[in-house]
Parts: C-alpha cells; structure tokens; sequence
C-alpha cells in the first residue's frame, strides 16, 4: 500500500465546484497540497445550494489553498479564455478536471434539439475544449494531468433491459459519457510522450448530490462521494507512463489498488469500499 500521494506546489483546476462531486474533488485534491482554482457560472449565488464560496471557505477551513473563478461554460468566449485566465491569475496548471454539467435526461422522441446541444456542449465539447487549451501549459510544466468526470450510464444497459433503461431517459447521455471515455484514451495515447495523464473517473453506482437526486428513486442507496474523491486524486498524481488512459469507477479502483479512502479534508478515514450487487459488472478495473 503506497503512502499518500502529495500534490505540493501543483496547480489544479476543477470545474462545476460549487457543490457536488466537483466540490468533493476540489476538497480532496487541496487537503493533498494543490492550489485549487474552482470555477462555476457564479461565486456567490446559485438556484440550487452551493456556492464556489463556500467550497473556498470549507477547502480553507481544512487548511489547504483555493481560488474561486466566475466562469460560464455556455458562453463560448469565457470558456475559451478559462485556462489562459487561470495561468496568468495563479501562474500555472498541473491538473485539470473536467467536471462541469448538469442532470438532464429525456426520452429520445421527446428530447429537443437545444437539450441535446446542451448536453453535448457540457459532456463533450466543453472537455473537448478545455483539454486542447490546456495541453501547452501542461506540457510546459513537464507533466500534467487531465481528470474527466464519467458515469457508468456509458457503460450499455443490461438485459433484460430495467425500467431505467427503458423510461430513464439516459440514452443521449450515456452515450455522450460513452464517447468522453473514447476520448479520454484516445488523448492519453496522443499525449503519453509529453508525459500528460488523462483518465476518467466515474461513480460505480451512484452519488447524491443536488444536481443529480431529482434523477435518482428516494430508495436507491447510494455511495459516499469519498471514495470517487479519493480515485480523482490517484488518477491526478503518476507519471503519465505509470497510470493513465483509466476508466476508474469509485468503488471498484480503491479496493483493486488497496488504496486507503480518507476523508475529503484528508485527515479521517473511512472503511475499504464494499462492490453492492446492483454494480454494472462491467465496471472493471486495470
């Protein structure tokens, strides 16, 4: 079992932090050393709780560094400008974590053409985007990583097919998770030789947040964002020759790797992740 990764003097940028797992990811990646620049469409005020604010404020109460950056992805100037304006505000970037995105799912017959714009726009140009901006100022840092934020919705929908399946909605957006995860080991390979990680981090079953509870049965049981949290910052610290071109899920990546799950604030533990029956069995772990 190896010690905790430090993550002293990088730069990370996290996308969609206001809440969430972009939050948790933000709190887990500065309790291990980053400086973390966190960004939404607002610092101070949101329609759903959570505030780019308060995650400043619980990242600087557990002691660790923290920026917050208007930034409304939708507006295609703002987002092209994001990674120079995070570069010449903090002078640099070492991590990038596409995180941002917003719950929305719809039969096919029934989704409009602006939703599926809208989706794609957040599930994969946006990535798309912020990656290919980023990857001179990785480069010229020698190392970098690229972290997207998955779902197992990409993974294809068992047989029998499950009321989910058929009613859910996901299939325009299990599809857009699908094709990032195409996308995130494509770009591995391209960028294996300038030492830049990219890999993918996905909940093994699902995690409640304000974005995503309106979606899930008030049954279902769900998993600690912990663990998720945990998987981004051991995807965010190897070489790229070590570990990259990954789709870690949440659950299954700590107990294949022995990794010790701490909390967001890094200084509590919590117990090695149990696999629930209801897993996709697809969620397997190099």
């Amino acid at each position: 079992m190896s010690a905790d990764p430090s993550l002293a003097g990088r730069i990370a940028l996290v996308t969609g932090a206001s809440r969430g797992i972009g939050r948790a990811i933000a709190q887990r990646l500065a309790s291990a050393g980053a400086f973390v620049v966190v960004t939404a469409r607002s610092v101070e005020s949101s329609p759903t709780p959570g505030t780019l604010r308060e995650t400043v404020a619980l990242i600087e109460a557990a002691g660790g560094r923290a920026l917050a950056l208007r930034c409304d992805l939708d507006h295609v100037t703002e987002r092209n400008g994001l990674i120079e304006q995070v570069v010449q505000t903090v002078g640099g970037l070492d991590i990038l974590v596409n995180n941002a995105g917003f719950a929305q799912y719809a039969l096919v017959e029934k989704m409009n053409d602006a939703a599926f714009a809208q989706l794609a726009n957040h599930y994969f140009q946006v990535p798309f985007a912020l990656s290919r901006a980023a990857i001179p100022c990785l480069r010229a840092r020698g190392a970098g990583w690229i972290l997207n934020v998955g779902s197992v919705s990409a993974l294809p929908p068992l047989r029998p097919f499950d009321d989910y399946a058929r009613y859910g909605g996901a299939a325009v957006y299990g599809a857009l998770k699908a094709a990032l995860n195409r996308f995130t080991q494509g770009l591995a390979a391209e960028l294996l030789a300038d030492n830049i990680a990219v890999n993918v981090v996905a909940p093994s079953t699902a995690i409640s947040t304000p974005g995503a509870d309106p979606h899930i049965p008030s049954d279902y049981p769900t998993e600690p964002v912990e663990y998720l949290s945990e998987t981004a910052l051991a995807l965010c610290h190897l070489p790229a020759s070590e570990r990259t071109g990954q789709i870690a899920y949440s659950l299954h990546f700590p107990l294949r790797h022995g990794l010790v799950v701490r909390t967001l604030d890094g200084r509590g533990t919590l117990p090695p992740p149990q696999i629930p029956p209801w897993a996709h069995p697809d969620c397997l772990q190099p």
